[in-house]
């Protein structure tokens, strides 16, 4: 099987992890793989400075995704993908945060393979990881939190989930996906036992230019979203960590605007 090591190899697909965002978090091995690119398949939100380490003669194919629009179904992208390593072309597929954390690289891989091509991955910093060190927001702590657990907020709709055990005392959850949701994801959680007063944290366009921390109570989740007027690319962080970051208490600062009306 052709490596990232055999710069001769040719018809094969590289899934790299470009991160939450910043250029500077990309790994060393995936700034090699940019490098001996022919192809450049990625995904929306990457930085434009992480497009430009690829060869200028490389050709760059956006296959941008968002929320109910697609450019390409993913069946499509797995076909663009195959295609143009048949043609002997090194395809660098290009994913935010990292291929295998809701990065659908599990389904490319199993179609590169089912193809007969060689495929390598190259992992990368996952929007949780990045978000959270930016936001000095520790997803574990001896003294707060044992366990950590990533869910999709729009993986197949929220009543196809079972989250039950998964945040509380002791736990950390990170949500992807979930601003759209934020409403019926606090309901869901505290209907499963999750206490309202629940520290929460929306860690909004991590790493990239007008990044955003900030955190509320469980029970206010989805109205600070709305007030706040929070947009993806964001993520949701429950569990007592979140009092340990840098991020800003929203509910706490209306409290002292209500304090000093009255």
């Amino acid at each position: 099987m052709a490596i990232l090591l055999d710069p001769t190899a040719r018809g094969r697909v590289i899934l790299v992890g470009a991160g939450p965002g910043d250029p500077g978090l990309l790994t060393v091995r995936a700034v090699a793989a940019l490098g001996q690119a022919d192809v450049v398949v990625y995904d929306g939100l990457i930085d434009p400075r992480v497009l430009d380490l690829a060869p200028a003669s490389a050709q760059r194919i956006s296959v941008a995704k968002r929320r109910a629009r697609h450019t390409l179904p993913q069946e499509a992208i797995n076909a663009l993908i195959v295609a143009q390593a048949k043609a002997g072309a090194v395809v660098v597929r290009l994913k935010g945060g990292d291929s295998f954390i809701f990065g659908r690289g599990g389904e490319e891989v199993e179609a590169v393979r089912a193809a007969g091509l060689p495929v390598e991955v190259i992992p990368g910093v996952s929007a949780a990881l990045g978000c959270a060190a930016e936001a000095m927001l520790p997803l574990t702590h001896r003294n707060h939190a044992s366990a950590v657990s990533f869910v999709a907020g729009q993986c197949k709709g929220l009543s196809d989930q079972d989250w039950s055990g998964l945040a509380g005392k002791g736990r950390t959850l990170v949500i992807y996906m979930g601003v759209a949701t934020a409403d019926d994801i606090a309901d869901k959680l505290m209907r499963d036992g999750v206490a309202p007063e629940m520290p929460v944290a929306v860690l909004e366009r991590g790493t990239l230019s007008g990044a955003r921390a900030i955190r509320t109570l469980l029970a206010d989740l989805g109205q600070m979203v709305a007030r706040e007027t929070v947009a993806s690319p964001a993520i949701i962080v429950v569990g007592e960590v979140v009092e340990l970051s840098d991020a800003e208490d929203k509910l706490g600062a209306w409290a002292k605007i209500a304090e000093s009306v009255a």
